[in-house]
């Protein structure tokens, strides 16, 4: 078979070619491109031929899946894969994996950071201490000790996420559509959506987003935030309806958000109404990104392959 890797994975390519040996030994071919490309008729020429080709969260859409005769399957080496469409790859009989799992403990603790500087004023402090002799005085912050924090998915994240609030000290409730023993162990109580939006000190969205739960955290349910309370979301951006919340934060009903995840991919529009909401600490889509999470996501990317080779596949989305 014929697997190609069309963009980098963010480590050493020594490394990605250690990954690929046991591709080689087994007989198949292995191609690499180390420069990303978001142009479709690029992606359908390097994709021509392939069984199998690897992308991390670059785009993939139907006019390229359509093009392609021999592809069985497409393993992203990513957790989403709402940037591929599903429907095309279904339609054509191919397969989609991902790399669950890799960056649980990046996220969990971008979550916690964005809390911390929200809570303590980080961000601000360093603004404020840079202007001088023209500084205004310090920011009184709080603890997330005592403090309530709801978590809305309690799947691997939400769970790990659970359980670095816990260490705080703080109370843990959540929501998902079914309840997980390992969360419960952990002290979380489940309760209804509206209830932890109303109860929350500290939200934290871990859900996917689909069509069930694109733009679940609406208007409504925002609106029954506690104005002290604060949402942190580093899932995905349209589980939120941004513009609502962006509405409600300048006008002090919500304390504040830490926001990884937006409408779309970064760069974000100068016009888009996140970008000048009150008491907002933004961050460019990196809760997957650390050292870490990219060499152990390369290394699930490339189990995937090896397995799907061996007729044992893995990871496979829907099954």
């Amino acid at each position: 078979m014929l697997i190609k890797l069309l963009e980098p994975l963010r480590v050493p390519e020594e490394m990605i070619e250690e990954l690929a040996q046991p591709i080689k030994e087994m007989g198949h071919e292995f191609v690499y491109y180390s420069e990303k490309t978001t142009d479709p008729a690029e992606l359908k020429e390097r994709s021509q031929g392939a069984d199998i080709v690897m992308i991390a969260n670059n785009p993939y859409p139907a006019e390229v899946i359509e093009a392609q005769d021999q592809l069985k399957l497409i393993n992203v080496a990513f957790t989403g894969v709402d940037h591929v469409d599903g429907e095309a790859a279904k339609n054509k009989g191919i397969k989609i994996a991902n790399a669950a799992g890799y960056s649980n403990q990046a996220v969990a603790e971008l979550v916690l950071g964005l809390t911390l500087d929200l809570y303590r004023g980080i961000t601000q402090g360093d603004e404020d201490i840079r202007q001088a002799e023209q500084f205004a005085g310090p920011f009184q912050g709080r603890e997330i000790k005592g403090k309530t924090v709801g978590i809305i998915g309690t799947g691997k994240i939400g769970t790990l996420t659970a359980k670095l609030f816990k260490a705080f000290g703080a109370k843990i409730i959540g929501y998902n559509r079914s309840e997980h023993e390992e969360a419960k162990e952990l002290g979380l109580t489940y309760v209804s959506l509206e209830q932890l939006m109303a109860e929350s000190d500290i939200i934290s969205v871990h859900l996917p987003l689909n069509e069930s739960t694109k733009g679940i955290i609406s208007h409504d349910m925002l609106a029954k935030m506690k104005p002290s309370a604060i949402l942190i979301n580093c899932a995905r951006g349209p589980i939120v309806e941004n513009d609502a919340l962006a509405a409600l934060l300048n006008e002090d009903k919500i304390a504040g958000a830490g926001i990884d995840v937006f409408d779309m991919e970064p760069p974000i529009p100068a016009d888009y109404p996140l970008l000048q909401a009150k008491n907002t600490v933004l961050a460019p889509h990196v809760g997957f990104l650390t050292d870490e999470a990219m060499v152990l996501r390369a290394k699930i990317a490339f189990e995937n392959t090896v397995a799907f080779l061996k007729g044992n596949p893995q990871n496979i989305i829907g099954e």
